[in-house]
């Protein structure tokens, strides 16, 4: 796998930043930094974050006069997606099994997020 394929190689800045744009479709850098909370931050900080993401692949930029507009390439979904399989991977020796015990262990999951995981698969399963 190529370096800007892996999805664990994010900053948690450029995560924000890609979520943005997922959020907001695309944008100038002055619009993202106006989309920051507060404090925000400064517009060569934002560019330079900007510029990051598109070296990795994850973003790309059309020329509109003397400036940009960002765009996300890739989508959340599949972000979320490639995200997940990397830490079961990584962490959970490929098993999400192992992955929602860990959830149900650290009290993330109840028993009726449980059971409405069920469900979930259950009516997965009937519609295939």
């Amino acid at each position: 796998m190529k370096r800007n394929e892996k999805t664990n190689d994010l900053t948690d800045k450029e995560e924000q930043l890609l979520s943005i744009l997922w959020q907001h479709g695309p944008l100038f850098v002055r619009d993202m930094v106006a989309l920051y909370p507060d404090p925000k931050p400064h517009f060569n900080t934002v560019s330079t974050v900007v510029r990051s993401l598109e070296a990795k692949g994850y973003v790309d930029h059309e020329s509109l006069g003397s400036t940009y507009r960002y765009q996300a390439l890739k989508r959340v979904d599949e972000y979320r997606r490639r995200s997940l399989g990397h830490i079961v991977k990584s962490f959970f020796n490929n098993s999400y099994l192992g992955a929602v015990s860990a959830l149900v262990e650290e009290e993330k999951l109840s028993a009726d997020d449980l059971r409405s995981l069920i469900e979930q698969i259950e009516k997965s399963n009937k519609s295939e």
